[in-house]
């Protein structure tokens, strides 16, 4: 076993395996960048090595400075994790070049894999079976098109380079067939440099099965299939463990597949065989076909380890120290099944893009493993990719699992910053998937109920109210003999402005009006519940109120009442931010006329534009801001001058 590896990587799969490596008694390197220097992996780890800049090119991707780094280090081995330089055979080169191990397969599997026209070539040599279409060497657009007339529509049209659904393009009708090549094309040579492709028949009801497999560079296992069928953007989103309805005739030739594809090309270390299955008429062992293989650790592999008890890492550290493979086939078994939810920094309704922010509040339930990069306080940084965590969890049955994966979602707390929290819930909560009915199809249907956002109720935002207001625990001078104390509360939410009034009959007795509906609420060991509702976790941070309830969290901005009440807001004077943002443009300046309706200014707050506009005729008095701007919800934007 080695005395010490570097880990040429960061984030969640970073602290994974320093964990591991720790617990075997490895000492652990770390690398940063300047965006991690405070990161989560750095404070893990034994030693830590700052390698550049936080662009990936000036430090993640500098295989040179990795390898100085170990060798100042006295690192013996280097871990890529996954990502980066993982499935890089040059870097594979360079390490071995310069005495250290790598702890993966070798850079001749690596490139006999890298290309996904010579990978299934290679897989028909070894007899695995592989979707109808065409490989050839020909990139002539008018002999694609003859080739696909022969593989017949629908079809996909796929970059012979890289991954993650870039250069890809499904094709319906043969009219289409040359736009979508030109298409597929350009997209490829941005991304890869390499804008060949290959075509491939398309599987009208796909099933995206993966089997993980382990080498040793003489044998290789099985470690039985993930289904990574729910996906978006071509990205997945909640794999399981083992597939849902798998037929043993079909896991066993899988899994086979999966073997003789490891041992056509001598593999070494962790692995995966992804699979594409046409589940029109349910699974079969004769409809499933090869789509490329991973040769790396993969980011699911969390679930995997659930059902067989096997430590992956463990297994990587051993088999690259020179030790043959921990098990044998019989000697693996299927135990229950497992559930991993990948959360997200995104912003969902926008079209799931990467979002940033500070996460000021970031917690999970209790006995469900967490895979995280991130703490409370920590920022989500725009340089890399914005997973939070991987949230996973294991039942002995896929009922029991999938149930655990919802309690641990509605249980999970983020503030700080927008993610995909709620559209996870939803979807574990989706009626097909709940019945194993799954696709790669299924989030695309069913988007618009996945994505919805929910509304807050009266009671959520009572909760809000009651909480923004801090009535003190014990009763303090101010307190009424004869009649309630009230206090006005206004807070910002889902751009609206809440006017709430609180009475305060005792510590633990209040009331709460809202508009023309008044709630009651009573306060106990765990906090304010309304209208005898059980209790539901609230947070305040930085000046907002998170309410985490189970059918949503959401988030209340204070105002100050003070404020607007100076910039005249009860006469109608001014135009106020509704929510904190960014002001994105104005169309008035000092004297110049409006009527009421006239468009003032444009903010722009969660990647959204919100007019602001006058209330009534007048005249501009001022105008506080500039383009540009970042302002706070309540803040006055635009005055207009006193009414005479």
């Amino acid at each position: 076993m080695f005395d010490k590896i570097l880990i040429a990587n960061r984030g969640e799969i970073a602290c994974r395996i320093i964990q591991t490596a720790q617990r075997l008694g490895v000492s652990t390197v770390a690398v940063y960048a300047d965006a991690d220097a405070g990161a989560k992996h750095v404070a893990l780890a034994d030693e830590a090595v700052h390698i550049g800049g936080s662009a990936p090119h000036d430090s993640y991707l500098r295989g040179d400075v990795l390898i100085a780094a170990a060798k100042a280090t006295g690192a013996t081995a280097i871990h890529p994790g996954y990502g980066f330089l993982s499935e890089n055979p040059g870097f594979v080169d360079a390490v071995e070049r310069a005495g250290l191990v790598f702890i993966g397969p070798s850079a001749q599997a690596i490139r006999a894999m890298g290309l996904k026209d010579a990978a299934k070539r290679l897989m028909e040599a070894a007899g695995v079976p592989v979707v109808p279409g065409y490989l050839g060497e020909s990139q002539d657009s008018a002999h694609l098109a003859a080739e696909a007339e022969k593989i017949t529509y629908p079809l996909l049209i796929k970059a012979v380079a890289g991954g993650g659904g870039k250069g890809m393009r499904k094709v319906t009708h043969p009219k289409d067939f040359a736009d979508a090549l030109i298409s597929a094309r350009n997209e490829a040579m941005g991304a890869f440099g390499n804008d060949a492709v290959l075509l491939e028949k398309y599987v009208e009801k796909p099933r995206h099965i993966e089997v993980q497999i382990f080498g040793d560079g003489v044998d290789a296992v099985h470690l039985f299939e993930r289904d990574c069928s729910l996906q978006r953007r071509h990205q997945k989103v909640i794999e399981e463990a083992p597939a849902p309805d798998m037929p043993p005739a079909m896991r066993l030739a899988m899994g086979d597949a999966a073997v003789r594809a490891a041992r056509a090309i001598g593999y070494k270390g962790a692995g995966t065989v992804e699979f594409i299955a046409d589940a029109s008429a349910g699974l079969h062992p004769d409809r499933f076909w090869f789509m490329e293989m991973n040769t790396r650790l993969q980011v699911e592999h969390p679930v995997t380890e659930a059902i067989t008890g096997v430590d992956l890492v463990e297994w990587q550290l051993r088999v690259a120290s020179g030790e043959a493979l921990p098990l044998r086939q019989d000697d693996l078994h299927i135990n229950g099944h497992a559930f991993e939810a990948r959360l997200y920094a995104e912003d969902v309704p926008a079209g799931f893009l990467p979002a940033t922010g500070r996460l000021d509040h970031l917690a999970f339930p209790a006995n469900v493993r967490i895979d995280s990069g991130v703490r409370s306080g920590d920022s989500i940084s725009p340089w890399y990719d914005p997973m939070i965590a991987k949230i996973i969890v294991h039942g002995p049955t896929r009922a029991v699992a999938l149930a655990q994966l919802s309690r641990a979602l509605a249980q999970t707390q983020v503030a700080g910053t927008v993610t995909n929290l709620a559209f996870l819930g939803v979807l574990a909560r989706n009626p097909r998937f709940c019945q194993g009915d799954v696709d790669t199809g299924l989030i695309e249907r069913d988007l618009a109920a996945l994505t919805h956002i929910p509304e807050s109720s009266l009671a959520r935002r009572a909760l809000a109210v009651l909480v923004a207001a801090n009535v003190p625990m014990v009763a303090q001078a101010g307190f009424s003999l004869w009649a309630p104390l009230r206090r006005r509360v206004l807070l910002a939410h889902q751009g609206d402005i809440i006017t709430a009034v609180v009475e305060i009959f005792s510590p633990d007795r209040a009331q709460v009006t809202l508009g023309t509906k008044t709630l009651t609420a009573t306060r106990g060991e765990k906090g304010w519940q309304v209208e005898g509702a059980s209790f539901v976790p609230v947070t305040v941070v930085a000046g907002k109120v998170f309410v985490f309830a189970p059918e949503g969290q959401f988030a209340f901005t204070t105002v100050d009442p003070l404020a607007r009440v100076f910039v005249g807001e009860a006469a109608g004077n001014a135009a106020l931010a509704s929510m904190p943002g960014l002001v994105k443009a104005l169309f008035v300046g000092p004297g110049q006329p409006v009527l009421a309706g006239d468009r003032l200014a444009v903010l722009e707050a969660m990647k959204m534009e919100h007019s602001l506009t006058a209330a009534r005729d007048g005249i501009v008095a001022e105008v506080l801001v500039q383009v540009g701007d970042q302002v706070e919800a309540g803040a006055a934007l635009i005055v207009l001058e006193q009414e005479v």
